[in-house]
């Protein structure tokens, strides 16, 4: 399984807000051995979003849009999704009960305010699409075909996803290995890997912990062992986090 992230705010661009959400999704779906192939962040324009959203639910299997959506003018990712196939917004039976109890959770815990809210545009969804409650927000979200819109606040996002995150899965694997040999001096072992097995692999430098962090990922746990014993066997690497000692080592930088 294929998966890209649309993640959708002004505040992003401008660096406002930190793209948590896109991590933590990335997270989440290479743990279920999902590869994630994209990762784009858009302004919020209905145009930009509504583009993406047919080009990506085309090209990949499944489509992750996060943020945009509730009632306030710059949300427009529901609009958006809608247009791109073609549909118009319509709030449910269900959408509509979801968005009343939540209101009136609130209204009970700020008597003394009233909640000038669209509570039927605030419940809307592209027609025939399924939604997607949201038990600790107020916008619910919807899964239309391989689209998923899920909203922006990480505690509602992370809370919506666990509701269909068995809905994400794939076969890709990986384990990390651990060196203190220079990046430079393993180019040629971590190239022979890939040649030889079905594996890709990362070289991640951690100048902190003094060594090289390195990814192997495969579609089958008997590759990823025998890429990774063969590894092991070329360079000086370790499956447990590794530190040089610079006590004893003569290369120390002066």
């Amino acid at each position: 399984m294929e998966a890209a992230l649309l993640t959708v705010g002004d505040e992003l661009l401008s660096g406002d807000t930190v793209n948590t959400n896109a991590n933590w999704l990335a997270g989440q779906l290479s743990d279920r051995g999902v590869r994630v192939a994209r990762i784009l962040s858009v302004a919020d324009e209905k145009d930009e979003i509504t583009t993406h959203v047919e080009q990506y639910s085309t090209e990949f299997d499944r489509l992750i849009v996060t943020g945009g959506i509730g009632g306030t003018p710059d949300d427009l990712t529901m609009q958006a999704v809608a247009a791109a196939f073609g549909r118009q917004l319509q709030a449910t039976e269900l959408t509509r009960q979801s968005v009343d109890q939540r209101l009136a959770e609130l209204e009970a815990r700020m008597p003394d305010r009233e909640l000038a809210l669209n509570r039927e545009a605030e419940a809307a969804i592209p027609a025939g699409s399924r939604p997607l409650l949201n038990e600790t927000g107020l916008a619910p979200g919807c899964v239309v075909e391989n689209v998923y819109v899920l909203p922006g606040i990480p505690g509602e996002l992370k809370a919506m996803f666990s509701a269909v995150a068995e809905e994400f899965s794939g076969d890709r694997t990986s384990r990390f290995l651990y060196t203190v040999e220079p990046e430079a001096n393993i180019i040629p072992a971590l190239e022979a890997t890939m040649d030889r097995f079905a594996v890709t692999v990362g070289c991640y430098p951690d100048r902190e912990a003094d060594h090289n962090r390195l990814k192997l990922t495969a579609s089958a746990d008997s590759v990823l062992d025998a890429a990774s014993d063969w590894l092991l066997s070329q360079i000086n690497a370790s499956e447990t986090p590794v530190s040089r000692d610079w006590s004893t080592d003569e290369s120390r930088p002066k």
